[in-house]
């Protein structure tokens, strides 16, 4: 018996063919996919810039399924039949380490559930930065995960200022109530943060590009005593004023690993307080994914997000 996958068999060619049916070990659980969220990732996959992809693979880590047979040390709260989301792949049917599991929300659609993965780094990044009511979050990166991050921020009580050169992504950023949204390719950044910040800067920054000239540019954004945390992944290493993180006495943190927040995240995407279709662009369906991922790398400008269901 065979399934379908969704293949990037080398830079700049995907396409989706027919695999073997996964076999589970009693530690695992069996799913049938039933939809996938499109990632930043899969598109550097694409291109071939990301520096974690061998090849042939199967792309695709935003998923969510149906149990179709349980496992040992799988969550008590789950129970075959139900929908739940994984660390996956874009396969119809797929394996997954049981205890890893995690119970989509009933009135969380199939075809948005898949956000929650990205929720998850969003909601990290701030988690790492110890963000606190009242605080500004300056966030460089108005992609899905920026927006996000804004979102979340203003959940906490804090003031985000959203930070991209696309001035479409920033109008409907502030469209969906982020104060305060600059351009980094009008604006004089520095500056702005200053008057909004009354002469402070920001306490926290985000940087949610991966661009090598944003990452530099959060030493500038951030307060004294500021907490900077990385989420983007960069092309290339970049060197850091050490005495300038010094003067200012700056916390810089990594931010990678967002298993710990699934369940905020669902639970956010549940009531609302991050509405899934404010961000997910377009639905396509599997045998479509070849055609987005190579329209997301022709136009990333176009999507914040794009997922794809399977049945």
């Amino acid at each position: 018996m065979k399934v379908k996958a969704v293949f990037i068999n080398k830079p700049g060619e995907v396409e989706t063919r027919w695999v073997d049916y996964p076999h589970k070990k009693e530690n695992e659980v069996l799913i049938k996919v039933d939809a996938a969220g499109i990632c930043g990732s899969d598109i550097g996959a694409f291109r071939g810039t990301n520096p974690l992809v061998t090849y042939p693979r199967i792309i695709g880590h935003e998923v969510t399924g149906i149990v179709l047979q349980e496992g040992t040390g799988m969550p008590d709260n789950i129970k075959k039949g139900d929908r739940v989301i994984v660390d996956g792949a874009m396969q119809e049917v797929v394996t997954h380490p049981a205890h890893l599991i995690h119970k989509i929300p009933d009135n969380v659609p199939s075809e948005m559930a898949p956000l929650a993965e990205p929720l998850t780094i969003a909601l990290h990044a701030l988690h790492r930065a110890n963000v606190k009511a009242g605080e500004y979050v300056a966030i460089i990166g108005a992609g899905a995960i920026g927006l996000m991050a804004a979102l979340s921020a203003r959940h906490y009580k804090a003031t985000p200022i959203l930070i991209d050169i696309v001035e479409e992504r920033l109008r409907y950023a502030q469209k969906l109530g982020v104060p305060y949204v600059l351009n980094a390719a009008d604006d004089q950044v520095i500056d702005a943060i200053k008057n909004i910040t009354h002469g402070t800067m920001a306490q926290v920054v985000i940087e949610a590009s991966g661009a090598n000239s944003a990452i530099r540019n959060t030493l500038d954004l951030a307060s004294f005593a500021g907490r900077i945390s990385f989420t983007g992944w960069p092309k290339q290493e970049t060197s850091l004023p050490t005495n300038l993180i010094t003067y200012k006495e700056l916390d810089l943190r990594g931010s990678r690993t967002s298993a710990g927040e699934f369940d905020e995240a669902l639970r956010m995407l549940s009531t609302l307080e991050i509405n899934p279709q404010d961000v997910v662009s377009k639905v396509v369906n599997l045998d479509e994914i070849p055609d987005a991922v190579k329209e997301l790398d022709r136009y990333p400008e176009r999507y914040l997000k794009i997922n794809a269901v399977f049945h």
